[in-house]
This record gives C-alpha cells, sequence and structure tokens, in this order.
C-alpha cells in the first residue's frame, strides 16, 4: 500500500497496537499518570486478550518463580544461580501491588477472583533431580522472597500435598517436592478486559476492534508515527498519528517492529513454538488435584514447555490442564499466517537467525519429536506425573502461539534468548515488546522498564514519582533486600486481593 493520497483520520498521544495484557497494563499505568492523554488501540481480533493473554492459550499463570525450575539453572560447581528465580519474584510482587492499587479505585470490579490462592509445588525424581531439588531449595531460602517454601522428600507428605502425583508411583523410585503456599493461578484473559474495560471508562481512550495495523513511518509533517490500519469488517484503509506507539501485538510485534525501521530494531528475528494442552474431563480427578506442579523440561525444551499439572480457575470454573506439548509453526500468532516467519527474515536478522539455528540443533529436534507425538506419546508423558490417568478422562486442547527472541551476538552470530525484551527507539517515541515467558507475571515490571526507556522525564517528575509510589508502594526500593517491606506490602496486597483469606482452601 502507497504512503500517500489517505489521509489521516485521527491523532492521539499514544497508540497501543495489541490488545492483551502488556498493553492494557500500559495503557492504565498512563491513564494513572497522566488522566488527560488520549489514548486509541487497536486489536486486530474482536474481542480483548484473544491470543497469549487468555486463559487457555497462557502456558503459565502467576509466574513468580517459586516452582517454575528453569529459573534456578545449575552452575557447571553444582551450585544453583538463583538471581533470575529472585528478580521474578520480585516482579510479580510489583505486579500484585498495582492491582491492590486498582481494585482500591474500584477499577476491578469486572474481573471478581481474577487472582486465586494456590500452591506452587515443584516435584522431581531420580537421585540426581532429588539432588538438585534439594540444592535449590536450600539456595533460595537464602532470600526472604522464598521464606516458607517447604521441602520434602517423604512420599507420606508429598501425598498429603498432592495425591494424584503419587498414587500408582513405584514406591522404591527416590521423589522430592517442594510447596509454596504463597502460589497464585491468575486468569489474565479476565484481567486483560476488565482493564481494558476500565479504561474505555476513564474518557480519551477508544477501543478500536478488528482493525489491523499494516504499516508505521515516522511523521516528517507532525513528529511522532502514522500507521496505516485496515478496518477488517469494512476493508476501510485510514491513516493515524500518535506522537507515542507501543507495539504489545505478541508475536505479531516483530513485523511492526521491522516496518519502523528504527536502528535499534535491526538483526532482532524471531523462533515461534507452538503449543498442546491436555484438559482433564474427569470432574472428580479435577476436584482431587488443587496445586501448580512443576518438573524439570526435557533436554532442549523451551522454556515454556516446562510439563506441569496445573489446577486453573477459568470463567468460574476449576479446571486441569498437563502440558504444555511443545511444537513447530511458522505461525506467530495462533490466529496468524504460515507466511509470518517467512516475511519477518530480512537481511539484518538473516544471519543471526542461521546461526542461533545452529546453535539450537537439540531444540529443533526436540520439536520434531513433539509434532511426532502419538496419543499415548503424550499419555505416557501424563503418566510420569498422573501414574494412575487414563486416555478417555482428557482431550487434546490448543494453546497459544510463542515466539522467542533471536538477536545479534558477538561471539556466537545469532543466539535464542528467553524471555521478553523491549526494544525501542533512541528518542523513546516507539517501543515494542518481544518474547515470551514469564512475560504477563511480569507486566508491571515490564512497563516501568519501557515508562524509564520512552518518559525520562516525566519519570523524574515528582507528580509521576508519587503517583508510582501510591500504585506500587515498594516502587523505587528493593523488596529483595528489605525483608520488612516485602512482609507489610505482601500482607496489605495480600489482603486487598483476597489472597490471605484464601490461604489454606486448597487442601487435600
Amino acid at each position: 500500500m502507497a504512503k500517500k493520497n489517505t489521509p489521516v483520520s485521527s491523532s492521539s498521544d499514544v497508540i497501543l497496537i495489541g490488545a492483551g495484557i502488556m498493553s492494557a497494563t500500559l495503557g492504565m499505568m498512563l491513564k494513572e499518570l497522566q488522566p488527560d492523554l488520549k489514548i486509541d488501540i487497536f486489536e486486530r481480533l474482536d474481542r480483548a486478550a484473544a491470543e497469549s493473554s487468555d486463559a487457555w492459550n497462557n502456558a503459565g499463570t502467576g509466574h513468580a518463580a517459586y516452582c517454575e525450575l528453569n529459573y534456578t539453572p545449575e552452575r557447571e560447581d553444582g551450585s544453583i544461580d538463583t538471581a533470575k528465580a529472585v528478580k521474578i519474584a520480585e516482579s510479580f510482587e510489583q505486579s500484585k501491588q498495582f492491582w491492590a492499587h486498582l481494585i482500591q479505585q474500584g477499577f476491578l470490579n469486572d474481573a471478581p477472583n481474577f487472582i486465586r490462592s494456590i500452591p506452587h509445588m515443584s516435584f522431581v525424581w531420580g537421585d540426581e533431580n532429588v539432588s538438585y531439588l534439594r540444592r535449590r531449595f536450600d539456595a533460595l531460602q537464602e532470600s526472604h522472597l522464598f521464606h516458607g517454601m517447604q521441602y520434602s522428600e517423604d512420599p507420606e507428605q508429598i501425598t498429603q500435598w498432592t495425591p494424584l502425583v503419587m498414587e500408582g508411583r513405584d514406591p522404591a523410585q527416590p521423589v522430592a517436592a517442594t510447596r509454596m503456599d504463597l502460589g497464585t493461578d491468575v486468569n489474565f484473559g479476565a484481567l486483560t478486559r476488565c482493564l481494558f474495560q476500565q479504561l474505555m471508562r476513564m474518557g480519551g481512550v477508544r477501543m478500536h476492534f478488528a482493525h489491523e495495523v499494516h504499516d508505521l513511518w515516522r511523521s516528517k509533517t507532525m513528529g511522532g508515527w502514522k500507521m496505516r490500519v485496515e478496518n477488517i469488517t469494512t476493508n476501510q484503509v485510514r491513516d493515524v498519528h500518535a506522537k507515542f506507539v507501543f507495539i504489545g501485538a505478541g508475536g505479531g510485534s516483530l513485523r511492526l517492529l521491522e516496518k519502523s525501521d528504527i536502528p535499534e530494531s535491526r538483526g532482532y528475528g524471531g523462533f515461534p513454538v507452538s503449543g498442546q494442552w491436555l484438559k482433564c474431563l474427569n470432574r472428580d480427578v479435577i476436584e482431587r488435584h488443587a496445586a501448580k506442579v512443576y518438573g524439570k523440561a526435557a533436554v532442549g525444551a523451551p522454556p515454556m514447555s516446562v510439563p506441569h499439572l496445573d489446577t486453573r480457575m477459568i470463567e468460574g470454573n476449576k479446571e486441569l490442564l498437563f502440558g504444555p506439548y511443545a511444537g513447530f509453526s511458522t505461525k506467530f500468532l495462533k490466529h496468524g499466517s504460515y507466511m509470518d516467519l517467512p516475511k519477518s527474515i530480512q537481511m539484518s536478522n538473516l544471519a543471526p537467525m542461521l546461526m542461533a539455528g545452529m546453535h539450537n540443533i537439540p531444540l529443533t529436534r526436540y520439536l520434531i519429536q513433539q509434532v511426532m507425538q502419538s496419543p499415548s506419546d503424550r499419555l505416557e508423558a501424563l503418566r510420569e506425573y498422573f501414574p494412575n490417568a487414563r486416555m478417555e478422562d482428557w482431550e487434546l486442547e490448543i494453546a497459544g502461539q510463542r515466539v522467542q527472541v533471536i538477536k545479534k551476538d558477538e561471539e556466537e552470530g545469532g543466539v535464542l534468548e528467553f524471555g521478553t525484551e523491549v526494544v525501542s527507539a533512541a528518542d523513546g517515541s516507539i517501543a515494542a515488546l518481544l518474547g515470551a515467558s514469564p512475560g504477563a507475571s511480569t507486566a508491571v515490571s515490564i512497563m516501568l522498564s519501557l515508562l524509564d526507556k520512552c518518559f525520562p522525564e516525566q519519570m523524574q517528575s515528582e507528580a509521576w514519582q508519587a503517583k508510582l509510589r501510591e500504585m506500587i508502594p515498594s516502587y523505587g526500593r528493593s523488596l529483595a533486600k528489605d525483608a520488612e517491606l516485602l512482609r507489610e506490602v505482601r500482607k496489605t496486597t495480600g489482603d486487598l486481593l483476597g489472597l490471605n483469606a484464601q490461604m489454606g482452601v486448597y487442601t487435600t
């Protein structure tokens, strides 16, 4: 499409591309910090949170690093690196503080019980894995963020915690588990839709569903950015303008970032990973499990493929999922195109993508194996965590699509990054979020980082600083270093979110 002869039909202070948890979080934070901002949101689907933020598509809900073993890698000397786990745990506390603030303001009335108390557990078997989990537990106890975690190698104790995992298991098999009662389950789909509903009540915010952004470029006459947007329903095309643009379109962010042609975007590529769940159909089985039980990922598996037997609350119902089973598709979105990956390849990222592929042969092999799995193969994997599982109690459910970041690296040529990354222009006028896990659970800390990059002057103002401390009481201070502050924050947010009252409800 040409970039001329199409008049600008609207102008905003901020445009958010994609109606997921990231755009919802940023939009709400900006409106709280500066209520007079004019914001437009463009979403290609017909509702909010229909891609990665949706409860059925999201591989992890309530990431706090309590049970996710991929956040605590083992060093060559056998010690456990807890740095990432501490960072994620602290980030999740920031998210809870922001949500508690929104509840105080009466903004989350449309999403009752979007967050619930549920124990987070790690479970392993075999002497080597038991040794690892014991050392992980000991290492995490050095941080007060993980105080309250329990550890056991006693089969009877673990059976009390999670009977489905232990019933039918070889009694001679060495097992170990940790349990953190502070764990939560978060329905990010419900939360995201509620945030957008509240945003539209605040004035100056317009939501455009079934609108796809095809192109964007710097405006030489008006400053900021122009975007070419199509109304998918009517096929009407128009140009819109904004001073600041956030690309929070999940797997669709990379292609739009490339179209911006900012120097900071060059060299980035994407590696898509699809997923599937086994969804339990037997209500008796569902009611007998009450925990998020995570294990160790297979060699070569991506982080979002860490197997877990997962209690969820979705649309008011208790559900039980196992997975995810990873796969490969050239789509960057669940509702995307098989041409997404080919179209993302450019001269600037071709070499990094090729080199990253060469360095990740085990991942490629793993994904091929996953794609070729039969129903009996999937049942066998489930029985490692639920020995008495029956095929007729489960059905296959398609999960969301994730795109891992590939970036240039001076030593390796190109590396595959597991995590999220904010890419922004030097002048702060545009930013994009790339990557996946832990994603949604750390949305608030990610958006604080984005605000620092893109709104540096405002972030230093007394007005914004005061408001940030109101929204996130620990803002500017370290929860990882201040045990008393953490205790106060957890007490307050736990009360406001209803978590303290729920603690112990899930008993077996």
